[in-house]
């Protein structure tokens, strides 16, 4: 694993979302509560776009079904997804947001 820079720290305000492909991999860079955090783009429910969701606290939902996934651990927080998302590693150094990935 690698770390990428993917966003100035700045560019996201809090409920703040952007696709980012460190090493080529679709992933959502997210600014929400706590700070940034970043998680695979598909929801593990369906192959549907968090993207699409919004950011509430410390959580994604999945617009499709309305589960909501914790942006730190990746765990649903609710049905019907039963599977965690993948989360990724960041740090903020510099002014960069930087993902860990690869």
């Amino acid at each position: 694993m690698a770390w990428h820079a993917v966003a100035r720290e700045d560019e996201l305000g809090v409920g703040q979302m952007k696709r980012v492909a460190p090493a080529g991999n679709p992933l959502l860079l997210v600014h929400a509560e706590g700070g940034h955090y970043c998680v695979d783009e598909l929801c593990s429910h369906e192959d549907y776009s968090l993207w699409f969701g919004c950011v509430k606290g410390r959580s994604i939902k999945c617009s499709l079904h309305g589960s909501y996934f914790d942006l730190a651990s990746g765990k649903p927080l609710n049905e019907p997804a039963d599977c965690p998302i993948r989360t990724y590693n960041t740090k903020v150094e510099n002014g960069q947001v930087w993902v860990e990935a690869g």
